[in-house]
């Protein structure tokens, strides 16, 4: 008998499906040459601190004692529920599979998690905790759950073995997130007195948006001038737009430019039009579909992944956690024939064989998104599942168009003397094609009706022009950002048909902030956290981010998008068989270790202590003054007591011995790193006066 262990129920009812005939049992399917159970998704989880305590009987209680935890073995226990007891239907179930697991007649088991990583590692710790003999063990891998597609890969499975280096990267990631995750959550929370998530990821994500919402609150509005002419020639208006910018002081400069180009002719010295075909776009990843889904209907990427999911559990998507945007060469005749089942539908396609569309280069784990050959009826669907099945099937359809968009190109160069030129550049769309079923995003210019050695009527003046502010993420931005956040923003992730070869390797490498399996849940933890929101689809920082973000850098724990991205680098490393998980748990240790080493912190120089710290007497009412969640505060505040010092000064941060000294000796020693408004870095003592006031003092 083959045992096959399915991530979750509606995937085994699938597999079902593709194997044939099977008869239902309690928790199970069998028949005479099949059984096929089911996880509900992680059963296991690592061990929380506390589980430790056997380990050592300090784990018992959040505590600065007991951090950092780095066990000596990672542990795994079934799922609890808010009690902190084991989930009866999760220990009933995992009991069902390591019954079968250990049955005489089952001489292989199948892995047949997700197609992932994770899906990788949830049935893996299943097997492993209920197998108590050797047995074969395989692996079953599904680019999408048709039947077709079950009853084929059953057909061509591998050996578990083979992937074991996507194990160890799952595993590697899973200890890496429980070690940050763990240590400088309890961590921050001790120091602040509030409990503050903090992981490898969802930080440098909350910073991000942190940072960007700063820049815009400390943009100070301004103006700059441009020059320009727009006169009429042929009975049409010509704009021309001068490279040329000019400082708001700079306003003569700019007219005794226009006065130098005014005295010049503008001729027409080429004019070249040409038909040309324009290509659609890529396939969708997970990633450029929740982006589309975002900007044109605001749909949140947690609602966008989780119909996707839905309509790849009912065999009408393929995987839908992919980062890639090309298929495999060897799916080709599984192309062929998904083309001829929407061809029946009436949508003129054909298959096309292009390193634009095939290219296994270009593909990690999984190719792009795609219908499968089982079409569903629209008016079942709901309206945001018709959005979303629409979208990738439209796609699909644009890439493989039997009908080009065709275009007629324009591009007339108009030459200012020795000055300047200038090109104006245009599109036609003569023949629709593919336009017709995927949207064409460029809006092309229409040009005036100019010849060769034209002169073109001018008359420059400058142009006030606003400078504007950075722009919030929203849901495409931040997407393209976290997919590399090392590009630089104005040299667009999204552009449809640019080279993209640097983005795969970035993916490739590890740069990117999160997986394309992990990001969606990541940053609606961030959301549920009250950390960002989102409204419609642009985000903003909360209160609660900014308290978290500038807690982080008061406490020296920098987790920065370089440090999350090196992380990533070496998870990566540990899939492509180059590091192993102990190595990238040895580099983790090493970073938490610098949090909680004082000699990184250039000793009390740094450290705010931790919340509820007494560090000495208020001078105005004799009570204790204590570290606050904002401040260092006297305790008398109920009684009208207002004595308060805080946590930073001219972007200084006021260490718990600065304080200490203060209120003892009514001066601290002598403090480098303040900054002033004109951003000038000064050292200084501090003092404090007789009315409980700080003022600097240079002597």
């Amino acid at each position: 008998m083959i045992l096959i262990i399915a991530e979750k129920p509606s995937l085994a009812r699938n597999i079902v499906v593709g194997i044939g005939t099977m008869q239902k049992k309690d928790g199970y399917y069998e028949n005479n040459n099949y059984i096929v159970t089911w996880a509900f998704g992680h059963l296991f989880t690592l061990y929380d601190i506390e589980d430790y305590s056997n380990e050592n009987e300090k784990y018992r209680k959040w505590s600065l004692d007991n951090i950092p935890c780095f066990p000596q073995k990672f542990m795994f226990s079934l799922k609890k529920d808010k009690d902190k007891k084991i989930d009866v239907g999760i220990q009933k179930q995992f009991n069902i599979i390591k019954n079968l697991c250990n049955r005489d007649d089952v001489v292989r088991i199948v892995n047949a998690g997700d197609s992932d990583r994770e899906g990788e590692i949830i049935v893996r710790l299943c097997i492993q905790n209920a197998l108590k003999n050797n047995k074969e063990l395989y692996r079953l891998w599904l680019p999408d759950q048709t039947p077709e597609t079950v009853s084929q890969g059953l057909k061509e499975m591998k050996m578990e073995i083979e992937y074991d280096n996507l194990a160890n990267e799952g595993f590697a990631r899973t200890y890496v997130d429980w070690l940050y995750g763990v240590n400088l959550t309890r961590y921050a929370t001790l120091k602040t007195g509030v409990l503050l998530r903090v992981g490898r990821v969802i930080v440098p994500i909350v910073k991000a948006i942190y940072d960007r919402d700063k820049s815009i609150k400390e943009f100070i509005p301004d103006i700059y001038y441009g020059i320009s002419s727009n006169m009429v020639t042929n009975g049409e208006e010509v704009e021309l737009n001068s490279k040329e910018k000019f400082e708001k002081n700079d306003l003569d400069k700019a007219n005794k430019l226009c006065e130098k180009y005014n005295q010049e002719k503008a001729i027409v010295v080429s004019k070249e039009v040409k038909k040309d075909t324009l290509a659609p776009g890529k396939l969708y990843s997970l990633t450029k579909l929740q982006n589309y889904l975002g900007k044109k209907y605001k749909m949140p990427m947690d609602k966008s992944l989780s119909i996707v999911q839905k309509l790849y559990e009912e065999g009408y998507l393929t995987y839908p956690r992919t980062n890639s945007e090309y298929l495999a060469t060897n799916e080709k005749d599984k192309i062929k024939k998904i083309l001829e089942n929407v061809l029946k539908l009436g949508y003129p396609v054909k298959f096309k064989d292009k390193k634009t569309i095939f290219d296994d280069s270009k593909i990690e784990s999984h190719s792009a998104l795609t219908p499968t050959y089982k079409i569903p009826v629209l008016s079942k669907l709901t309206d945001d599942e018709k959005i979303v099945y629409s979208a990738v099937l439209n796609r699909f359809i644009a890439v493989f168009c039997s009908n080009d968009c065709k275009i007629e190109k324009t591009e007339i160069k108009i030459k200012l003397g020795n000055l300047e030129e200038f090109i104006l550049k245009g599109n036609i769309i003569i023949q629709k094609g593919w336009t017709e079923y995927d949207e064409y995003s460029k809006n092309d210019k229409i040009l005036p009706n100019l010849n060769i050695n034209d002169k073109v009527n001018i008359k420059f003046e400058p142009k006030e022009k606003k400078k504007n502010p950075p722009k919030h993420y929203t849901i495409e931005t931040l997407n393209n950002y976290l997919k590399n956040p090392f590009k630089d923003d104005k040299n667009k992730i999204d552009e449809e048909n640019e080279d993209d070869s640097e983005e795969y390797k970035a993916i490739f490498e590890g740069l990117e902030l999160g997986t394309e399996a992990t990001r969606t849940g990541i940053i609606d933890n961030a959301i549920k956290s009250k950390y960002i929101e989102l409204k419609k689809d642009v985000y903003y920082i909360l209160p609660g981010g900014e308290y978290l973000i500038e807690s982080l850098s008061q406490m020296n724990i920098n987790m920065d998008k370089y440090k999350t991205s090196n992380l990533g680098q070496g998870l990566k490393k540990v899939f492509h068989g180059e590091m192993t998980i102990d190595e990238v748990v040895d580099l983790t240790k090493k970073e938490i270790n610098k949090v909680f080493d004082k000699s990184n912190n250039n000793g009390l120089n740094n450290d705010t202590g931790f919340f509820n710290d007494v560090v000495g007497i208020c001078p105005l009412c004799g009570k204790n003054v204590v570290k606050t969640r904002y401040n260092y505060g006297c305790v008398g505040y109920k009684e009208g007591c207002n004595f308060k010092i805080n946590f930073v000064i001219c972007k200084r941060v006021i260490s718990k011995q600065m304080v200490i000294d203060l209120l003892n000796n009514k001066k601290t020693f002598k403090i480098n790193g303040f900054i002033s408004k004109n951003g000038k870095v000064f050292s200084s003592y501090l003092v404090l006066d007789s009315d409980g006031k700080i003022n600097f003092s240079f002597e």
